[in-house]
């Protein structure tokens, strides 16, 4: 696997830092926890966190984590005020920070941890900046925007031996872990097809610029672009539209395929595909003309993706389909029963049977259904406290307990493992975007041609790279605007 050469930090956690510190001073005492009383946790023991985006789905992690009872939120960080709004009742002793770089520069030495839940183009520019000051981090999916940045990410997470979880809280769900023992125990023999699908988007796949509009005060929208070119503000982008621009968001993969994809993932061990091919919905603007454009995402798509080195054998097709196309039912399932939960599931097509389960790998069923009732197998996996609720105070517990702990090790999604299902997730995005650059360049925005979209893309992973069609190597990893970068 291509290694990424990363710089050491000269940082210190505020943890290390008050450890050392005790270590060097005489008569230093500890309290012991069981004269504080049961259940009682010492301020000391209770992790300080950061969030970089405090609406959203970013209020939601840190109200998360607060429930715990084992965490504190000590800083906010978010550029638009509209959103934080619950944030700050909630925690009205944290800071607020517009820049997460002035953020971290003042607040690092308070702080264990940094929960991000920004728009998916500032994931990897906010982790980094926060596990080179030996951070923990929590960070929504997809954890990255580009393969070049999940790789960086996984690999920075050992060199700074911090504690890191990805936001795909079905991974720490019952239901993945029941379809990996059943697959483990043979039932539906081996499996060689998938079929992913969603209803998403639930956004417009790129929105027509009506004109120059005035920024809303409480947005500053330089900040909000961040790494991405500029661009003047564009109406109802924020706070959730952005997700069908390329510059900002992954489409409808990023947005669901980590929370999708992840039961197949896990229960095969899939490894890089070998390669990756789609096709797209047509678009149709003024005039009925077919136009395609490269700033935004298709309404809908089906990709491939073929896995076949030695970890996976016999060769694994995985079918994603977004927009509500959906494959054809399983003969197996009853004419009024629901596919999935109607709008996502994940079908597992074996030599000896089925299995089917909805998103976040939910409500797993063997087909046909009376399997069910006839099939026992004896729980083998470790199941997280919670569920997918328990998602959070997992990672609050590994970020206390440490890198090295077991509690580190059994996370559902740390980076070694979100890292690589974040990698499979964007490759179908490579297939979809591979436009010919020289068109692009020479600003026809009528002309544009996807070759890469009527081929094979044949993948290395290794090495991260297409190996014939070079053009598509230009989304693996972006150029940063703005003067960020992630500090290697």
């Amino acid at each position: 696997m291509k290694k990424i050469s990363i710089k050491n930090s000269q940082h210190n956690s505020r943890r290390s830092f008050i450890r050392n510190a005790a270590l060097a001073t005489a008569g230093f005492y500890i309290v012991p926890r069981h004269v504080l009383g049961k259940g009682f946790t010492a301020p000391s023991d209770k992790l300080l966190i950061a969030g970089i985006g405090a609406g959203g789905k970013g209020e939601g992690d840190l109200n998360s984590f607060y429930k715990s009872g084992k965490a504190e939120i000590v800083a906010l960080c978010d550029v638009d005020i509209r959103q934080c709004k619950k944030s700050l009742e909630r925690f009205p002793k944290a800071p607020l920070y517009k820049d997460y770089r002035e953020m971290l520069d003042k607040e690092h030495k308070n702080i264990d941890a940094v929960s991000v839940s920004t728009p998916d183009h500032m994931h990897a520019v906010c982790a980094m900046a926060a596990m080179q000051l030996n951070k923990h981090v929590y960070v929504q999916k997809p954890m990255a925007h580009d393969i070049y940045e999940a790789r960086v990410m996984t690999e920075a997470a050992h060199k700074y031996k911090v504690v890191t979880q990805m936001g795909n809280q079905g991974a720490s769900g019952d239901g993945v872990r029941q379809l990996r023992e059943w697959f483990n125990a043979g039932i539906i023999g081996d499996v060689h097809t998938i079929y992913c699908f969603t209803d998403r988007p639930v956004w417009p796949q790129g929105i027509e610029w009506s004109g120059k509009v005035p920024v809303p005060a409480e947005l500053d929208w330089n900040l909000w672009q961040g790494n991405a070119p500029r661009k003047d503000f564009i109406e109802n982008l924020v706070p959730f539209n952005w997700r069908g621009w390329w510059d900002y968001g992954t489409g409808a993969l990023g947005d669901m395929g980590c929370h999708i994809i992840e039961a197949p993932y896990r229960v095969l061990g899939l490894k890089y595909p070998v390669s990756a091919e789609c096709s797209v919905a047509n678009r149709y603007v003024r005039n009925w003309t077919r136009a395609y454009t490269p700033e935004s995402g298709p309404i809908s798509s089906h990709i491939t993706l073929t896995f076949n080195d030695k970890h996976n054998k016999p060769t694994i097709k995985l079918h994603w389909m977004d927009g509500g196309i959906q494959p054809e039912r399983p003969e197996e399932l009853p004419a009024t029963e629901k596919f999935g939960d109607g709008g996502n599931a994940v079908l597992f097509v074996g030599t000896k049977g089925k299995m089917v389960c909805s998103v976040y790998g939910e409500d797993p069923k063997l087909l046909p259904l009376s399997k069910n009732d006839e099939v026992h197998v004896k729980p083998t996996l470790l199941r997280v406290p919670g569920g997918s609720a328990g998602h959070y105070q997992a990672w609050v517990e590994a970020c206390i307990a440490g890198y090295n702990s077991n509690e580190h090790k059994n996370l559902s999604s740390h980076f070694d493992l979100a890292g690589p299902l974040t990698e499979i997730v964007l490759m179908g995005n490579l297939a979809i975007r591979s436009y010919d650059i020289k068109k692009a360049k020479a600003n026809k925005p009528n002309e544009f041609d996807y070759p890469g979209r009527y081929a094979k893309l044949l993948w290395d992973g290794d090495n991260m790279k297409i190996t014939n069609f070079d053009d598509a190597n230009a989304f693996v990893k972006r150029e940063y605007a703005n003067g960020y970068s992630l500090g290697i």
